[in-house]
């Protein structure tokens, strides 16, 4: 089983994000969940999702306390939460930042990707939205699910030209990822 952790804030996307990677990994075949957790409900305040990922039926129901990767949409919380918190050995932090993973204030050994999501986001969809930018950057670090699944994941959730802004967002954050 893959699991994985999204930090972010309310109106940033983090659960939209955890969703869309499901149905990604969906698409390839795999069972899966998508699910949030929320203190207070409001735009701003910290938000945390998850999603798991198996080629087996998923029983368990729990929050994700040991994840495989961890997702920061959004940087300033690497400061007020220990997102790194349980994550398995091996494991993998993606975070939407401008700075180096070098820069980033994380334990020593821990596997950095980082991508400019709130660029790509402004750039590509006109808002700091950055949940899909951040999946193509997930999906080039871990390999846990193709670009290509990603692509058709969007193309279902949203229509017309949020889709396309929204494919060119994933691609480019993609390409652009550094791992």
């Amino acid at each position: 089983m893959y699991e994985v952790r999204f930090h972010g804030r309310g109106g940033q996307g983090s659960v939209t994000a955890a969703k869309l990677l499901a149905h990604a990994a969906f698409l390839e075949d795999n069972h899966t969940q998508a699910f949030p957790h929320f203190g207070c409900e409001r735009r701003g305040a910290p938000v945390v999702a998850f999603t798991r990922i198996d080629d087996a039926e998923i029983r368990i129901h729990t929050q994700i306390h040991e994840p495989d990767c961890v997702v920061v949409l959004d940087p300033p919380l690497l400061k007020v939460l220990d997102v790194t918190s349980g994550l398995k050995s091996g494991g993998i932090v993606v975070v939407n930042t401008e700075r180096s993973a070098k820069e980033l204030d994380l334990p020593t050994g821990t596997k950095v990707a980082t991508v400019d999501a709130r660029t790509i986001a402004q750039e590509e969809l006109g808002r700091p939205i950055v949940n899909t930018p951040i999946l193509g950057a997930l999906s080039k670090a871990t390999g846990i699910v193709k670009l290509e699944s990603l692509v058709k994941a969007i193309k279902k959730v949203f229509d017309g030209k949020i889709a396309e802004n929204n494919v060119r967002a994933v691609t480019r954050a993609y390409k652009e990822a550094k791992v």
